[in-house]
């Protein structure tokens, strides 16, 4: 029996939403927008990858949601609206940690490498992780303060995520070399399905995003 999944993506700027069936992408909608539209795009978004891969909501076996760290507005409506759908469905719920799903992004990539995950936190703070080429992690997840030779000791590295912008004209050596790539809601598909075998599902009633840091008031995202 083929297995359809739901994908949400709403962590950073980028507003995601992917259907898979047995950890392949089927259809994709997203938009990435300065303004942090994921309160009114998201249902939007859903609605379009659903007509794309042309059959009902129904269909969908479970959700996978990005749980941060990141934007604490967009992954608080991100998992809202997932919980929503598997409440109304009674499907379950995955959690992935979004530097997690930046790093297997990338793993084709990275020639044995080790992998910086970073997501942007202001400033030149970002959310980090640290993970081996072979995905196991080398670090705890943790805000740092990025200067010329942060994380030096973990060379030769990959560094991907929307905070790696900022640290590109810090970062000269050339053994950390940064990989482009989009936090599409598509990233999650193989992850996803591999815990949907595995029966690794979240508790509707208590899972939470991992905000990482407390939200500060006037803080726009």
């Amino acid at each position: 029996m083929n297995t359809f999944l739901l994908h949400i993506e709403t962590a950073t700027k980028v507003c995601s939403v992917c259907i898979s069936e047995n950890g392949v992408p089927l259809s994709t909608a997203e938009i990435i927008d300065e303004g942090y539209v994921h309160g009114e795009m998201l249902t939007v978004l859903i609605e379009k990858a659903l007509e794309q891969a042309k059959f009902p909501i129904s269909s969908i076996s479970g959700v996978s949601i990005s749980a941060g760290p990141g934007s604490y507005t967009g992954l608080r409506i991100g998992l809202s609206t997932a919980k929503g759908l598997c409440f109304a469905l009674g499907i379950p719920l995955i959690g992935l940690s979004t530097l997690e799903i930046l790093a297997n992004g990338i793993q084709h990539e990275t020639n044995h490498a080790n992998i910086v995950s970073m997501i942007d936190a202001r400033r030149m703070e970002a959310f980090t992780q640290v993970f081996r080429s072979d995905l196991t992690p080398i670090s705890e997840v943790a805000a740092t303060i990025i200067d010329e030779t942060t994380f030096d000791e973990f060379r030769p590295l990959v560094y991907v995520g929307d905070a790696a912008e900022k640290v590109t004209s810090l970062w000269t050596d050339s053994k950390k070399i940064k990989k482009e790539l989009i936090l599409s809601a598509s990233l999650q598909a193989p992850m996803a399905f591999e815990r949907y075998l595995n029966n690794e599902f979240e508790d509707l009633a208590y899972f939470s995003p991992n905000y990482f840091k407390e939200f500060m008031v006037g803080q726009k995202g």
